[in-house]
């Protein structure tokens, strides 16, 4: 059946647009299990997956206008909400540009499309092997990866692409901050460098939804964003982690810029010692190997 019998032959894009989002929420509501996301089933339950009201609790949205979005009703849907709804139905990659797509909006995070990873640039970082090297953008999403930087401060092949931010994971991935030597000062410093850097960017999406996170599900970065600190990026510095494989390593942080408008930035890790220099030929070995 072609779009045009469904909606009909006077049917305009935005309203087919419209019923599209509704059955897909709809769908993707109706397959969630009340167990799925710490919610009791009770006995009256004839809802196939969760309610209306259950998805816009979850999502921190009035149920009113969740309701309005599932009757395909002309509102606005803005990109935080959209960031919210995916995590709360649990959409895969392809789901959540999906989701996106049917709405209109440029997905923030840093699953969507990174126009700086050519493939020579993602040969470049795998040559660097064994030193721990990455690409990040300017709110520290982690777009790329060599198999070294894998394992650095945990796996992070098993840490979702859409948290891969180190904001996030210094403030909110157990794993990821025992990691890090001194995390106090590490954390200070970065709210800083994120409050510093976020100051040309306070009207996109994408570091709005980083901020809505950061402050919602970590104590310590709202109280450092609190303070108003600003601090820039310094070109090397040499850092301390414990990494969970190999034990200590001390490498010199390094931002190689790839745009004139500094965003991007390729970031290596060079040993600071020979201790340090041997631990990270094994940790590659660890990388590499079929069981890691």
């Amino acid at each position: 059946m072609t779009q045009d019998v469904q909606y009909g032959a006077d049917a305009r894009p935005g309203e087919i647009r419209r019923h599209e989002l509704a059955g897909f929420l709809r769908s993707r509501r109706e397959r969630i299990t009340p167990e799925e996301v710490g919610l009791p089933r009770g006995r009256r339950r004839r809802t196939p997956g969760l309610r209306r009201e259950e998805v816009a609790h979850l999502s921190a949205v009035g149920v009113t206008w969740y309701t309005w979005l599932e009757q395909a009703r002309d509102i606005q849907v803005s990109a935080q909400v959209l960031d919210a709804l995916a995590r709360t139905l649990r959409l895969d990659a392809s789901e959540r540009a999906h989701l996106f797509g049917l709405a209109g909006a440029i997905d923030p995070t840093p699953a969507a499309s990174c126009t700086t990873l050519t493939p020579e640039l993602l040969d470049v970082i795998a040559q660097l092997e064994p030193f721990p090297a990455c690409v990040q953008n300017s709110r520290y999403d982690i777009l790329a990866y060599n198999s070294t930087y894998r394992l650095l401060l945990c796996d992070l092949d098993a840490i979702p692409p859409e948290d891969r931010n180190w904001m996030l994971l210094a403030f909110t991935h157990e794993d990821w901050r025992s990691a890090i030597v001194g995390l106090d000062d590490v954390l200070r410093v970065m709210a800083a460098k994120f409050r510093a850097g976020m100051a040309e960017h306070l009207a996109e999406p994408a570091w709005k939804v980083v901020l809505k996170r950061l402050t919602e599900e970590s104590a310590e970065f709202r109280e450092l964003w609190e303070r108003h600190e600003v601090v820039q990026s310094v070109p090397s510095k040499v850092k301390h982690f414990h990494n969970p494989y190999v034990g200590p390593l001390d490498v010199v942080h390094t931002d190689l810029w790839l745009g004139r408008d500094c965003g991007a930035r390729m970031v290596t890790y060079t040993p600071a010692d020979d201790a340090t220099r041997e631990r990270l030929g094994r940790l590659r070995e660890l990388a590499l190997s079929p069981s890691s």
